[in-house]
């Protein structure tokens, strides 16, 4: 029996299988031929094993392997075992469970697994890069390696562990490794720390067993003295890509660009990819689709109001590229393929002052708190609309879980005045600050597209294929939706549900 079987992803509203190599889970296709409803779209997973800690995608015939921490929390000493998620469509998936396992004595290197990476050498060997991480330790981190004849089972191989005495051995972490045909060896990027500032190590080896230091690859260039974690560096329409995510103060992923593999990396006057509910983002791409993988946090005491914590439910993605060579994160078309069937609107609730048509399109009036109000899905929905007719001091847009007052204490807010796109975990949308948010000229357009994915307590807001918001909204599922303004005269045209 698969780890697939044995072990079940949630799915929203529910529960669900892992989609993938089963007899049993393989039942998309076959339900279709025969009329009959699809399995469950599972478009944030997490599996009962744990939460999605930082992932390592890796692309291979036709097939997205996910890496990725698992976050049991289950107070062990040993933590963080390497689990793999594979995908097609990006709304199933199959579980294969732990495939690379922490040491269970405390006294060995990895008794904790960090952050590293997959990859096949030119025999058609896989590796798997990993950071060995303990708390005990001095060093603390260290880069660890392991083979496998398979995605799925790898050895460890001790005698090639390594630290560099020229950076920071306690912060020396997240390789990524891939090979580089024109100079005929493989590369190694590695997060560190040198000089007290933030830096990315380059090594290169012909045997990916001995490494060679060749110094700072790249270094932060915000001003805060970062560690850039999780990077990944890969080649996308001529162009190179260097992403990573600050470990502090935002904690958002960001991504620089160069037309050659050495650099320089110039920072993109908008470098980043979403908001602080996206963190620990890796670039990899099918070779025709660029896509970015990352996860949504949990909230601290799983409480919607709360701050974020570490590890939750894995989102994906997709990437477009821009004439400019810069990259804005665009609704993946799997996904919108997948749901794709038109649910009717019903309002439950609605200020007298606004005007619905009965299908698709809401007038607001410019007075108060007004709202229309719709009933809950339990299940993965993509919610469509075009915004117009808006001022430039405005404020709109979607909310879940209303008081009883029918004000949304989960809400996603264009705020046209700052020129940010806002998520707020309050009712008090004046009173308190937005627990995310993207910068975007707002004022400087005639409309606004919108799409928001739902699924499983998490929600990813996508604007005009320019940006995406992601969130944590536990109660947003099994409770009442609402669109919204704030004293606009916005019109909601084209307002549509799909499943």
């Amino acid at each position: 029996m698969t780890a697939g079987l044995l072990l079940l992803l949630s799915a929203c509203g529910q529960a669900g299988n892992a989609a993938g190599g089963t007899a049993e889970q393989k039942t998309d296709t076959a339900a279709q031929e025969q009329g009959e409803e699809q399995e469950e779209a599972a478009l944030f997973p997490m599996t009962f094993d744990g939460y999605v800690g930082d992932t390592m995608p890796y692309f291979e015939d036709g097939r997205m392997n996910i890496y990725y921490l698992l976050d049991q929390r289950d107070g062990k000493t040993g933590y963080h075992p390497w689990a793999l998620l594979q995908t097609e469509d990006y709304c199933t998936y199959e579980n294969k469970g732990i495939v690379l396992p922490y040491a269970e004595s405390a006294m060995e290197q990895d008794n904790a697994l960090g952050t590293g990476c997959v990859m096949k050498d030119q025999e058609g060997k896989y590796h798997a890069f990993f950071t060995g991480h303990n708390d005990y330790y001095e060093p603390a981190e260290a880069i660890m390696h392991a083979e496998g004849t398979d995605l799925e089972h790898f050895t460890k191989i001790p005698e090639d562990t390594f630290t560099d005495e020229n950076y920071s051995t306690n912060d020396f972490r997240d390789p990524y490794v891939f090979y580089v045909p024109e100079e005929q060896c493989y590369w190694m990027l590695v997060v560190t720390r040198k000089d007290k500032n933030g830096v990315i190590a380059r090594y290169t080896s012909t045997d990916l067993h001995k490494w060679k230091d060749e110094g700072v690859f790249f270094e932060d260039d915000m001003g805060y003295s970062t560690n850039m974690e999780c990077p990944s560096l890969l080649q996308f329409g001529g162009k190179w890509y260097l992403a990573f995510s600050d470990q502090w103060p935002d904690r958002v992923v960001h991504f620089r660009v160069s037309d050659n593999i050495h650099g320089p990396f110039t920072r993109p006057e908008k470098d980043t990819i979403d908001g602080n509910g996206f963190y620990a983002g890796r670039l990899e791409t099918d070779g025709e689709h660029l896509y970015v993988v990352g996860w949504n946090g949990t909230k601290i005491g799983h409480d919607d109001m709360n701050d974020y914590d570490w590890a939750g439910n894995m989102v994906v993605h997709q990437l477009a590229q821009k004439e400019d060579g810069s990259l804005v994160p665009v609704v993946n078309e799997k996904v919108k393929a997948r749901l794709s069937h038109e649910a009717a609107l019903s309002p439950l609730a609605i200020t007298e002052t606004v005007s619905f048509d009965g299908k698709n399109k809401v007038q607001f009036s410019g007075k108060d708190y007004e709202l229309v109000q719709f009933e809950p899905y339990e299940t993965a929905v993509r919610i469509e609309a075009d915004l117009t007719g808006y001022g430039k001091e405005d404020m709109f847009g979607i909310s879940f879980a209303p008081n009883s007052e029918n004000v949304g204490a989960l809400s996603y807010v264009f705020n046209v005045k700052e020129g940010r796109v806002e998520f707020y975990n309050t009712t008090k949308l004046f009173e308190e600050d937005a627990q995310s948010f993207m910068e975007m000229d707002l004022a400087g357009r005639d409309s606004i597209h919108m799409t928001l994915l739902l699924c499983d307590g998490v929600a990813s807001l996508y604007v005009d294929d320019e940006i995406a918001l992601t969130a944590r909204m536990y109660r947003s599922q099994g409770t009442d939706w609402q669109l919204f303004s704030l004293r606009s005269g916005v019109t909601m045209e084209n307002v549509t549900v799909y499943q």
